[in-house]
């Protein structure tokens, strides 16, 4: 498989999405870790505050041991080794959960000497609301003597809520990912879709060309036989046959040539140019090729020298009076102009055509793009002249407009770097 640039972009997008996940993976599970951290200090401090409160009150000595000890993530039991009551516990742990910012529900119980087991306090709420309270969720301590046990049943509910802000740009970078992963898979599935209509249009047209070559030759061979040029009718049917197999020729010419530009197979090979004699040539074959009246002016004010493909820049300026002649009334007046400018030189090439409505003005250029009017059917073509005539401007560097004219018709103008004249 080939390794290009839109598969490295690919893989190296996938590569940055691992990237982030993994970072934001880790950034959310240090946030946790420092949520979690900081409300078990909180906790801590609380109830080392409470019990030097109680040591306080019944006027006895601070133990220097540590006396809390944390039994589970929610679960604490602090050994106050000294006499204490209900009321007075509760008001003391309101308050310094109070003081150090902790606003978490917890449920505490007693362990009651006389009947050797733990005797449950209260639920308290900071927000005042009903729970279920869990009696069985005080085991005894048989090393104990004087101590309680706190509960904080929804403590980590509280650490995922604490990281809401997180958690929202989680939700958000996960949104761009999926934006990002589905439009990867959009650009697959649509790069797989073009290759496919590339092989089948690469695959059409030079089946097309073996068939087109046999009749051509056999035409050719017959146009040149005595029995068909001494009969007129004979002579004219084969003449239409050669020429509208010439026609179709051109056309499967122009769709392959489209084909290797998406490829990028198309190699310029820049000469020096008679502008004149090209014009000439474009001229002769345009007369040739169509039955109505045609007048081409030209109005060069010295001969130029250009610097370009002789093969495009022919075709160029084929299709671009081809097509003012297919859109003329009865009688075609093509004005082949040129003048030189800060920028370099500018040919313009007007008509007397029907025009181009202003909202069809923006998309000529692009690729099968045929402008909206009654005579669609009647004029042959595929939409691909005018983009052809923008890739070759494209591909010498060149710039393309196209405009109304005042009264009728359009002018294509065509800015030929200074590089590119002499």
């Amino acid at each position: 498989m080939k390794f290009n640039k839109f598969k490295t972009v690919i893989f190296l997008g996938l590569l940055a999405i691992v990237g982030v996940i993994f970072m934001q993976i880790f950034l959310l599970n240090q946030a946790y870790v420092f949520e979690k951290k900081d409300v078990e200090d909180k906790i801590h401090f609380a109830l080392q505050d409470v019990v030097e409160r109680i040591y306080r009150d019944n006027k006895t000595e601070l133990p220097t041991t540590n006396l809390i000890k944390k039994v589970s993530e929610n679960y604490f039991i602090v050994n106050v080794n000294d006499d204490f009551e209900n009321q007075i516990l509760e008001h003391y742990l309101k308050t310094e959960f109070e003081r150090v910012k902790l606003e978490l529900d917890f449920e505490y119980a007693i362990y009651d000497c006389t009947s050797e087991s733990m005797v449950y306090g209260n639920y308290v709420s900071f927000k005042g609301e009903k729970s279920k309270t869990c009696v069985n969720c005080f085991p005894k301590n048989a090393d104990l003597t004087y101590y309680f046990a706190i509960r904080f049943p929804y403590i980590k509910q509280t650490y995922f809520k604490s990281l809401s802000q997180y958690w929202g740009f989680t939700a958000v970078l996960f949104f761009v990912l999926i934006i990002y992963v589905y439009s990867v898979f959009l650009m697959l599935q649509q790069k797989r879709y073009t290759d496919l209509q590339k092989d089948f249009i690469n695959n059409m047209t030079h089946e097309f060309k073996t068939p087109l070559a046999s009749i051509l030759i056999a035409s050719n061979y017959a146009n040149s036989q005595n029995e068909i040029k001494e009969n007129p009718k004979l002579s004219k049917y084969i003449q239409i046959i050669i020429n509208q197999s010439n026609k179709l020729n051109q056309h499967i010419e122009q769709i392959l040539y489209f084909a290797k530009t998406d490829h990028n197979q198309v190699m310029i090979d820049k000469t020096k140019l008679d502008l004149m004699a090209i014009l000439d040539l474009v001229k002769e074959n345009i007369l040739l090729k169509h039955q109505k009246e045609i007048v081409v002016q030209m109005i060069l004010e010295r001969n130029y020298v250009i610097k370009a493909d002789e093969f495009h820049f022919y075709n160029m300026l084929y299709n671009i009076v081809d097509n003012a002649v297919k859109y003329a009334d009865i009688k075609a007046i093509i004005s082949i102009a040129a003048e030189e400018n800060k920028r370099g030189l500018q040919l313009n090439l007007a008509d007397n055509g029907v025009g181009i409505p202003a909202n069809d003005l923006p998309f000529v250029f692009d690729k099968f793009y045929r402008v909206t009017r009654l005579d669609n059917q009647d004029v042959e073509g595929f939409g691909i002249g005018l983009s052809y005539v923008k890739r070759v401007c494209e591909w010498h560097k060149w710039k393309v407009s196209v405009k109304n004219n005042v009264e009728k018709g359009i002018t294509v103008s065509i800015q030929i770097n200074k590089n590119d004249y002499e």
